[in-house]
């Protein structure tokens, strides 16, 4: 009897063995199994969704097989692994092995969104609602509504938010981006209005804010930020009026049509520099780091004056008489092929290995910026702007008589 009992119990553990030497090899096999598909796609893990239902489903739509080994696998493998929410890229030759890794990596495929610095907020606006990887909370709304919504009621949103690339991931919402977009000119601002430099005619970082959008709208040229910054304080500083043409565009709205007459320069509003002194009552763009920092520490010498030669560059002018030489030469005897801002630099068109950075970018939806010799109209509070005009002593024939002009 004994002896039958030990026969038994051998055989029983052969048997064991045999069973889990097949269950490993399976559960090795089911993990070394390539995932079945023939060129990249994208797999999307929903919100709430466990990793038991994401098995289920991917053999469902034929992307795996033995679902159960898997579930079996995970729970007494990876139990407690989090599976992030997003996308996850599934390229040829894939092993369910490498999609758990970069499940437990959570590399989530990440898409782009430029802002760029000079857009107007219904520019801004316009580019996040395009994009339609991000979830949509804020259509229809209005621009108070939208601050509302970011928790900053009150706050006019022209140019505070920064411009630069954000990098996000599928079912980010507008509120989280544009959030993230106002906490980083927050912080920038603060940084450079603690650097700044002394003696500047601003009661506090807002009005640099003011000063840099119109730094930002009038030059595209790095080195002239400075230079047009010290223009704008040196003439505060005597109480002249900015006389910029930006300013003007930005009060007209919607009127603008490409054209600045002298009507226009005569017409009292918050932002027409040509008839008030000081700052306008808000910013008129989105600004980058360089034009707040131009603001801050602007290029010291003696120049009153600028006009733009018609390249995107400008000429600066200590007097009068020379200030309306300029003129006569740039903006009277205009040049064929004249531009308010420098000719756009052609881009390499990224090939298939530089559109995917490390993260695993998707494409950059970035909105084509309006041409820069088409400024579109600039709106009051709560309206939706366009793109600006040309800057500096543009639309020279129907401006007032030269000693009028900055």
């Amino acid at each position: 009897m004994r002896r039958k009992f030990l026969l038994l119990l051998e055989m029983g553990l052969i048997l064991a063995g045999l069973a889990f030497g097949w269950s490993a090899w399976k559960v090795n096999s089911v993990l070394e199994q390539p995932l079945h598909v023939t060129q990249e796609r994208l797999l999307d893990v929903p919100n709430g969704t466990n990793p038991n239902r994401m098995f289920y489903s991917m053999q469902r739509d034929g992307l795996l097989d033995d679902a159960v080994w898997l579930r079996l696998y995970w729970r007494f493998n990876m139990a407690g692994t989090p599976l992030h929410t997003g996308e996850y890229r599934l390229t040829p030759g894939m092993t369910v092995e490498q999609l758990f890794d970069a499940w437990r990596r959570a590399d989530v495929v990440q898409y782009n969104l430029t802002l760029v610095e000079g857009w107007t907020f219904r520019q801004v606006r316009a580019a996040v609602a395009k994009h339609e990887k991000i979830k949509h909370t804020l259509d229809g709304l209005s621009d108070a509504e939208v601050m509302d919504k970011l928790g900053h009621t009150g706050v006019f949103p022209e140019g505070r938010f920064f411009p630069d690339t954000y990098r996000f991931v599928r079912g980010m919402t507008d509120v989280e981006l544009l959030q993230q977009a106002y906490m980083r000119l927050d912080e920038v601002l603060a940084k450079e209005w603690a650097e700044r430099s002394t003696d500047l005619p601003y009661r506090d970082p807002y009005q640099a804010l003011i000063m840099a959008s119109l730094v930002e709208k009038e030059t595209g040229i790095p080195q002239e930020r400075g230079q047009i910054a010290g223009v704008f304080v040196r003439r505060m500083r005597l109480g002249m009026m900015l006389q910029t043409d930006p300013t003007v565009i930005y009060g007209m709205g919607e009127r603008y049509n490409g054209k600045i007459t002298r009507a226009d320069l005569r017409e009292p509003t918050p932002y027409n520099t040509y008839t008030m002194t000081g700052l306008p009552p808000t910013p008129i763009a989105m600004v980058g780091r360089e034009a707040i920092h131009a603001a801050l520490n602007p290029s010291n010498g003696t120049s009153l004056y600028f006009v733009a030669r018609g390249d995107g560059s400008h000429v600066f002018s200590d007097d009068l008489d020379d200030h309306n030489s300029a003129v006569r030469e740039f903006q009277l005897k205009r040049r064929s092929d004249y531009r308010s801002s420098p000719a756009p630099q052609q881009e390499a068109k990224p090939g298939a290995d530089d559109a995917e950075q490390a993260s695993g970018a998707d494409d950059a939806q970035r909105p084509e910026p309006p041409a820069a010799d088409e400024p579109a109209a600039q709106p009051a509070p709560d309206q939706a702007p366009a793109q600006d005009a040309p800057a500096g002593g543009a639309q020279a024939a129907e401006r007032p008589t030269p000693d009028e002009q900055h």
